[in-house]
């Protein structure tokens, strides 16, 4: 298993973090890294999601919703091919540092026979979309909180 991590301090409310993180009809107007998500943000449910990872082109692939803990945990689980191959557990937390401010948490768990073979382009490209992805959240969310 392999793993990246990015975290970042935001000036907001862990709901109003909770609430952009997880209103996916706003993503086109300020998320660099998921260009697009469509479906129920409930554990069990399928979503569809379209990443547009730095230097690559889009993806488009169906992950299942592992958990949904409201206001501090988001996790899904997604494949590339068959489960086995490439799978990311991809997780986002939000962690009240105080009642105006989160620390927010992106970090994905690589698991496979093929993450050997991709792990330098996902320690680059992938890391650098979550940061350009948690920088944008932090904007916008701020932004709406002052």
């Amino acid at each position: 298993m392999r793993e990246i991590t990015t975290e970042i301090k935001i000036k907001a409310s862990p709901e109003k973090v909770w609430e952009m993180l997880t209103d996916f009809s706003k993503f086109p107007e300020w998320n660099p890294f998921i260009l697009e998500a469509q479906g129920e943000i409930e554990e069990g449910s399928k979503l569809l999601v379209r990443l547009a990872r730095p230097n690559n082109k889009s993806m488009v692939f169906k992950p299942s919703v592992l958990k949904v803990e409201k206001g501090k945990e988001f996790r899904w689980l997604g494949h590339l091919f068959l489960p086995g191959f490439f799978d990311g557990e991809h997780i986002f937390e939000i962690i009240p540092l105080d009642s105006k401010s989160v620390k927010f948490i992106q970090r994905e768990k690589f698991r496979g026979i093929l993450v050997p073979l991709f792990w330098k382009s996902l320690g680059t490209n992938t890391k650098q979309g979550f940061n350009e992805m948690n920088a944008a959240l932090k904007k916008r969310a701020e932004e709406v909180q002052n």
